[in-house]
């Protein structure tokens, strides 16, 4: 099962970066975990100066930005094939 983080302070593209998350989870039919991390050292420990940020399973892959559904399921579908 993957672990996903939203890292953010809870503003509207850290909930809009969460609902692509858990669309793209959906739609995949795979079983993932997904975590909103608002604490600010908690986001720093992952060297992420601007909010919104992705990680899946410890690996940062997003920061910044909102990624499209397409990207979210192109790091979902990477994540995986690493496990």
């Amino acid at each position: 099962m993957l672990t996903i983080k939203v890292l953010g302070s809870g503003c509207a593209n850290c909930k809009r970066l969460e609902q692509i998350a858990r669309k793209v989870v959906e739609d995949m039919s795979m079983q993932a975990e997904i975590i909103k991390v608002t604490d600010y050292n908690d986001i720093m420990a992952y060297n992420v100066m601007s909010t919104p940020g992705l990680v899946i399973n410890e690996k940062l892959v997003s920061y910044g930005r909102i990624p499209t559904p397409a990207e979210v399921t192109t790091f979902l579908t990477n994540a995986l094939m690493a496990e």
